[in-house]
């Protein structure tokens, strides 16, 4: 059987089983000098991209098509496997590698669901399709993982997502994605961000500055991204197009870290950097939790979303705390680059007068009462289930205390790597200082046995004896096959070997990918052993409605409505920020409909701690005026008595913010946070923080 550490990988600092990088693979002609590396400068689109669609005549790509035609996206058909033809005046194409032959596409726009994703992007690679880009959620962890192997192994093609609105160029009118278009202005700043309705926000504040935009990338907010921060930052590093840059990040992953790492590097050998500005939500996120998107988690030994502000912050960064301060602020960076220099700068034509004053506000170091339960996810199987599955398995297994002799072991996933990752400490739980990380290709079949260069590597770090490094590797080899056989994303185990005795499972906690039964309905069997009856009433009742609600603890007296999962943790830290204690964080999901807004102020107002509600929606590819009219109906039907404060932006919002002040209720539009926010607070009853 062949040994984990033969095989691919890549190689980072964390690294510590050195592995031999063999690049040659099936989908590429490279030689072992190339990489996936060299794909980079395929993300710079523009005028002469050539866009290819995958699901083509689907109804999601038809509305796409006909609105980036319009727009100037030069798209030279698509793909329906099996068929030739045409849909709307553009050649339908029997398979990828046909149009590859015909039609010589630059790029392939992914839009069929989750569990098909992968499947299309392998065909993509196969036909060298230079740059891919997924927007489906709910794309399978361990679909994604196969992805990534092939990807790392090849020196053709890019991947943009999964789970991400896509990349645009709005110089060079080509979008491929589903970004709403009316929000792009060409211009100068390049944006790369995880979460998509926080990017928009970003978008419209450059906009609104006069800047416009250059390149607009969007990571995605899965576990594993295609293309990542410090990707993004060296291309706009090297781009005539962009004169300032802005990050948008969150909770989970280490990304924002190495892209502080990579500004550091960036301002050490350039005497007139680019300014760069930032956001990192979710700095009020409680431990554990899911926060909408798949990866917006932190994982033992990931830096929280605070240890991120300030790396980019240390790096030179410039911090805000809302999109809404982007605009302005990078204004005035670029004025006082351009005065520094002694150049003459000058702003596009559509550039808006009136330069505010730039906050830059640190996170305060207190944080409000959060959940005091460990990592929860919905679908977390209980101790007992996680201890029966090793026991069936073969391993021994005798649950008790923690010990002083006990170790801590985990198969979980690398987002740097992206691949899996075996992670050893000799404590009986995580503890960074006493553990490594062992990263290993995910097309591995199993382990050779003690003999294996990883399991001897893992021995090494957790102390244990000759004699039970055979146990060892049969436990590492059990806990692979659950990982792949029952599509885990993490598999914790403490154990013990003192004194020659047997080794022993002493306590185990297992988390399986709902996205592997909500896309493709796999992995039932484990999905069945989740009890809804044990969990949070008002969360189950929000996933019945495709809304993601997290209950905070304490004294939250502010319940939130916002459509994003970024947008929703910002809207908690910035509402934090500005002396309001927030109840819940709500996720509508990308579209606001008059359904999922009279659900989620049913689910708000049945905590009775509620004394008003803040609705912060952004109108992207749903107006702003269809959202109003959805608010004002969900308010009328409900009967509701409770102050509600409306932030509206976006499409629409001027008519949007009207129909809410003429409607007669007790609904207060604004357009600005700052003051959407000191009202809410002041319904809620709580002190406004200077």
């Amino acid at each position: 059987m062949a040994s984990l550490c033969s095989l691919p990988a890549r190689t980072r600092r964390s690294t510590f089983c050195k592995v031999p990088v063999n690049r040659l693979s099936r989908f590429s002609t490279a030689g072992p000098r190339y990489s996936y590396e060299d794909t980079l400068p395929n993300l710079k689109i523009g005028t002469h991209t050539r866009v290819l669609f995958q699901g083509f005549t689907g109804r999601q790509a038809t509305t796409n098509v006909k609105e980036s035609l319009a727009w100037g996206t030069k798209i030279v058909g698509g793909v329906k496997p099996g068929v030739e033809g045409e849909h709307l005046g553009l050649p339908v194409f029997p398979s990828v590698r046909a149009a590859q032959e015909k039609a010589k596409p630059d790029a392939s726009a992914i839009y069929v669901p989750g569990d098909y994703t992968a499947k299309a992007v392998e065909e993509a690679i196969e036909a060298e399709i230079p740059l891919v880009v997924a927007v489906a959620e709910h794309v399978p962890i361990h679909d994604v993982l196969r992805m990534q192997s092939m990807l790392q192994t090849q020196s053709k093609t890019r991947l943009v997502g999964a789970n991400c609105p896509g990349i645009i160029s709005a110089i060079g009118k080509c979008r491929i994605g589903f970004q709403p278009l009316p929000c792009f202005s060409p211009g100068m700043i390049g944006i790369v961000a995880k979460s998509g309705t926080l990017s928009y926000e970003t978008v419209a504040s450059t906009s609104r500055a006069g800047l416009g935009q250059s390149l607009c990338i969007s990571m995605g907010g899965d576990v594993l991204a295609g293309t990542n921060f410090v990707d993004a930052l060296k291309i706009f590093e090297n781009d005539p197009d962009t004169e300032g840059i802005i990050l948008v990040g969150e909770i989970g992953g280490t990304a924002e870290i190495d892209a502080a790492e990579w500004i550091k590097d960036y301002h050490r050998k350039n005497p007139d950097p680019k300014p760069i500005m930032a956001l990192v939500g979710g700095l009020y996120a409680p431990p554990g939790r899911i926060m909408g998107h798949a990866g917006a988690w932190t994982a033992p030994g990931e830096p929280d979303a605070r240890a991120k502000y300030k790396a980019l912050e240390s790096a030179g960064v410039v911090m805000v705390n809302h999109p809404e301060d982007f605009g302005e602020g990078m204004k005035k960076l670029l004025s006082s680059r351009a005065r520094d220099s002694g150049s003459l700068f000058t702003y596009p034509a559509n550039q808006k007068r009136g330069l505010h004053t730039m906050r830059r506000v640190s996170p305060r170091t207190s944080t409000p009462k959060m959940p005091s339960q460990p990592k929860t996810r919905s679908f977390y199987v209980k101790h007992f289930q996680a201890l029966e599955m090793l026991r069936q398995k073969g391993i021994s297994v005798r649950e008790t205390a923690p010990l002083d002799s006990d170790f801590f072991l985990s198969l979980t996933v690398d987002r740097t790597e992206l691949s899996p990752c075996i992670m050893a400490s000799s404590k009986a739980d995580f503890d960074p200082s006493h553990t490594k990380r062992f990263p290993f290709a995910y097309a591995s079949e199993g382990f050779s046995g003690v003999l294996d260069p990883l399991i001897k590597a893992i021995a090494a770090q957790l102390r244990l004896p000759e004699t039970a490094q055979e146990k060892l590797a049969e436990l590492v080899q059990t806990l692979w096959q659950i990982f792949k056989e029952r599509e885990a994303y993490v598999l914790e185990v403490r154990a013990n070997a003192s004194s020659g005795g047997p080794l022993e499972v002493r306590g185990a906690h297992f988390g399986f990918d709902d996205a592997a039964f909500r896309s493709s309905r796999r992995q039932e069997e484990i999905h069945r052993l989740r009890n809804p009856a044990e969990e949070v009433p008002e969360e189950v009742e929000a996933e019945k409605h495709g809304i993601v609600y997290v209950k905070l603890d304490g004294e939250g007296s502010i319940g939130t409505l916002v459509n994003g999962a970024g947008l929703a943790m910002n809207t908690v830290d910035a509402l934090t920020l500005h002396g309001g204690h927030c109840a819940n964080f709500l996720d509508t999901g990308g579209k606001a409909t008059s359904e999922t807004v009279k659900a989620s102020f049913r689910i708000i107002v049945s905590d009775p701690r509620v004394r008003a509600i803040f609705v912060n929606i952004f109108g992207g590819l749903t107006r702003c005026d269809m959202i109003a009219e959805g608010i004002i109906m969900a308010f009328r039907d409900l009967n509701m008595s409770v102050p509600v404060v409306v932030r509206l932006r976006g499409t629409n919002e001027e008519q949007g913010q009207r129909m809410i002040g003429e409607s007669g209720l007790p609904l207060h539009a604004f357009d600005r946070f700052e003051d959407a926010a000191k009202k809410v607070i002041e319904f809620a009853g709580e002190t406004i923080d200077a």
